[in-house]
């Protein structure tokens, strides 16, 4: 097996169903380029009977016959792995049969894997798929105590529909789902470490600002560059690899991808997010069901995340873009047109990537918040997260919270995010916009809450007189 990164649960739960006497259904999703296939290769090398991958939509854009070239692909697949030659099938129902057919012809007594990746693909309109595959489930394979059929997709709202909460042939099927989510900051350290990089971790927690932690994406990165020159190399160099990402994440991920582009666009002008009504009126779309379905689909695929503001009213929820990549993009590649192929190193110092990078480490945070609730010492406490923001008027100057982690334990650590270079420094107008923040947030809370001014920062915070402010410093390696 090769080193695989991580994953080792994901790994654990795949052999265990393997090791089961008992058919097996093993839904895997996650987000384009995530490492779906390598976890599956790698973890049931040699193991497997028959592997499929449905022709990708976004190849197929313009053509005819969708179902046909499908179902040809798929008997190819068949007839490369031992398939003696026939006729090419003209529906799933036919395909899934030669499959059954195949399955039996090579069925010695040990366990059989079927791995039908990227099954979404497949399902093209009014092609019958989910009803054959319903059919080859529930007729055949679920009584063959060694089968374990994997099926992975990057569309995740595919997947949890039709399969892991579907209310129809399929309801209860799935044996096992497993959702594979973006390296953190650990594993993105491991990987670089693992491939031979030296990179600091300053750099590092920036490739998790820009990248997301999709590990495919570094494997672009040449380790004789700088990180910023990898950055400038997939963005803007010569043939940048990552320059139409982001067309290819939608298409790849949605039926309908120009719509959901253009909510995740209009969501990333405003980092509090917007509501409902506010997304239909920036995108044109009536906010009746179809716009509450591609907002749906958005969130089972971490695109976005739906919340309530602190000490707002309940009935708006807000919708809030998180995917770093997205953000990334929506930034600097969106609607621009820069010509400069080494423009990340040559802009390090712009107040352009300084505010990104504020912002970016206020997300990557949220992200990890489990690493900051454990360098807090209270991993096992409930809690909730949010931001909050006061608007200020003619006797109040407001206020803007990065993060406030409110606990169950009565204690809200009030959290300020800092990037910076170098140790972070509080000032005086800084200490006393800490002192209004903290007072402010002490009318809104019950009185027996204690508020714990938390910052969380690259290098640490450094010794002066109004360094006190703060109970509690994170830092990057805390993060890790």
């Amino acid at each position: 097996m090769a080193k695989i990164i991580g994953r080792k649960i994901e790994i654990e739960e795949l052999l265990d169903s393997y090791r089961k006497d008992q058919a097996q259904l093993v839904a895997i999703y996650g987000r384009r380029r995530v490492g779906k296939t390598f976890l599956v290769d790698e973890s049931l090398k040699g193991k497997i009977t028959f592997r499929h991958a449905g022709l990708s939509p976004d190849e197929e854009n313009g053509k005819r016959n969708l179902l046909k070239d499908q179902l040809k692909h798929f008997y190819n697949s068949l007839r490369l792995q031992g398939m003696p030659k026939g006729k090419t099938p003209t529906s799933w129902l036919d395909a899934f049969f030669m499959l059954e057919q195949h399955l039996q012809e090579k069925d010695n007594g040990e366990k059989q894997v079927v791995f039908l990746d990227e099954l979404p693909w497949m399902d093209t309109p009014r092609s019958g798929f989910l009803t054959a595959f319903e059919g080859f489930w529930n007729g055949w394979g679920c009584h063959r105590d060694n089968l374990m059929v994997v099926v992975c997709g990057s569309a995740n709202s595919w997947i949890l529909d039709n399969l892991i909460h579907n209310h129809g042939g399929l309801y209860g099927r799935v044996n096992r789902s497993i959702k594979l989510r973006p390296f953190n900051l650990k594993e993105c350290e491991d990987y670089f470490k693992e491939n031979g990089f030296i990179m600091s971790r300053y750099d590092i927690v920036q490739s998790q600002m820009i990248l997301g932690g999709i590990p495919y994406y570094f494997n672009y990165f040449n380790k004789e560059y700088s990180f910023s020159q990898n950055i400038d190399a997939l963005f803007w160099g010569e043939n940048p690899k990552l320059q139409n990402e982001f067309e290819k994440l939608f298409d790849s991920a949605f039926t309908k991808p120009e719509d959901m582009k253009r909510i995740v666009l209009a969501l990333s002008k405003r980092r509090k997010g917007l509501t409902r009504s506010e997304i239909s009126e920036q995108t044109g779309k009536e906010t009746g069901g179809n716009l509450t379905k591609m907002l749906k689909a958005l969130v089972e695929s971490d695109f976005i995340e739906q919340y309530y503001p602190f000490g707002e009213s309940k009935r708006d929820i807000y919708f809030k873009l998180t995917d770093p990549f997205c953000l990334f993009y929506s930034k600097f590649l969106s609607g621009r047109k820069i010509t400069d192929p080494y423009f990340w190193t040559n802009s390090q110092s712009s107040q352009q990537i300084i505010s990104w990078r504020g912002f970016a480490f206020e997300d990557l945070c949220f992200r990890h918040i489990n690493k900051i609730k454990e360098a807090l010492g209270i991993s096992g406490v409930s809690a909730e997260y949010s931001t909050w923001n006061v608007p200020g008027n003619d006797t109040s100057e407001g206020a803007q919270v990065d993060l406030l982690i409110r606990r169950k334990d009565n204690v809200t650590n009030l959290c300020e995010m800092k990037f910076y270079s170098d140790e972070f420094e509080v000032s005086k107008a800084f200490y006393r916009t800490m002192l209004t923040r903290t007072n402010l947030l002490m009318e809104h809370l019950p009185k027996k809450h204690a508020i714990h001014p938390t910052l969380v920062t690259t290098f640490g915070l450094k010794r002066n007189e109004y360094c006190g402010i703060f109970n509690k410093v994170i830092t990057l390696e805390d993060m890790f």
